[in-house]
């Protein structure tokens, strides 16, 4: 059962989203997510670097930061998931509650992938 988001991560714009490399190096991009329950929810590409390290491996870590990736608060680790497509619309409906441009479908066109973050 994951546990519940952090006050720290709840309703922030941005989550620093740190995935890893096969030779274990961090890598940090800054992100919108979406909230539902204990879930944030993330949309993506599936050519990105970040959807690539997750089919890798899942693990990653989720902190509080600025839209340029600045770190505000203590990392957590979690496990991201690649939602499968009869997933998705639960995963945009919890973005678009949040962020007003994700509902322009022209600026996100693209996003094909959506990842669900639990923290166990």
């Amino acid at each position: 059962m994951a546990r519940d988001i952090p006050s720290e991560i709840r309703g922030q714009k941005y989550i620093s989203l740190a995935t890893f490399r096969k030779n274990g190096e961090k890598v940090a991009t800054p992100v919108w997510f979406g909230e539902d329950g204990n879930k944030l929810y993330v949309m993506t590409r599936s050519d990105m670097g970040k959807t690539k390290r997750i089919r890798n491996n899942p693990q990653v870590r989720v902190a509080p930061c600025t839209m340029r990736g600045k770190i505000t608060g203590a990392e957590y680790a979690a496990l991201a998931r690649i939602l499968p497509p009869e997933e998705h619309a639960h995963a945009r409906e919890a973005i678009n509650r949040k962020y007003w441009m994700a509902r322009l479908p022209l600026v996100w066109r693209r996003t094909d992938t959506y990842l669900e973050l639990a923290l166990p």
